[in-house]
């Protein structure tokens, strides 16, 4: 494959990665059953304050961005593109996708979600311009303060699920499906979707994700 191609490819992946991860988070809150760690604290903050939810995401995306100064993370252009784009693509999908009725057909839309959040996040992250600010977060105090990935990421959601989980967010059994399974889902499809490492157009691509980088 051509440098151009090459380029061409990740770039590709990047936009319909972004805009299918936003979407998915709008189907797995259609259904109503439970989300992600991070959505419960955008939801919870959307309710508090009657913002919309694509901006309350894009918001948080930008406040985290703000906390990897201290933590001396460099952010990459996916990494912006990231903060920019999820939250309206979240909201085009609510604005889309109407109420779900029945305990089933939401069971199904969760799925849904929950698999395409999973390819989602492998185009993105494979396109290879650098992590989601939530994931650079969890990477960067990882580097610069130790401590076992699983145990930084951990903590972390622990805290945004408990603010969000009190201001209302829907936290139920589609968040902890979601923490059982996206890690599998992602071990998955990021291989699959990954961009060989080359350098493309003058440009030194980004180092592969470490597998432990699921989540936007």
């Amino acid at each position: 494959m051509t440098p151009r191609l090459t380029m061409t490819r990740r770039i590709a992946q990047l936009g319909f990665g972004l805009f299918f991860y936003g979407f998915a988070i709008a189907l797995m809150i259609r259904a109503e059953i439970g989300v992600a760690p991070w959505d419960v604290l955008g939801q919870g903050v959307s309710l508090s304050t009657g913002l919309p939810f694509g901006l309350v995401t894009n918001i948080v995306g930008l406040i985290v961005l703000l906390l990897w100064i201290p933590i001396r993370q460099k952010p990459g252009i996916g990494t912006v593109f990231n903060v920019a784009l999820v939250g309206p693509s979240a909201q085009v999908g609510l604005w889309i996708l109407p109420e779900i009725e029945g305990l089933g057909l939401r069971i199904l839309v969760f799925v849904a979600g929950l698999l395409l959040l999973g390819i989602a996040t492998g185009l993105y992250l494979g396109a290879r311009f650098g992590p989601g600010p939530r994931d650079g977060l969890m990477t960067g105090i990882h580097h610069r303060y130790g401590g076992k990935i699983w145990i930084v990421r951990s903590s972390i959601e622990l805290v945004v699920l408990t603010i969000g989980a009190i201001l209302g967010g829907n936290l139920g059994w589609g968040t902890l499906a979601f923490a059982l399974l996206i890690g599998p889902i992602v071990h998955f499809t990021m291989p699959r979707l990954m961009v060989p490492a080359a350098i493309t157009a003058g440009t030194v691509v980004t180092p592969e994700p470490s597998p432990d980088v699921t989540v936007n």
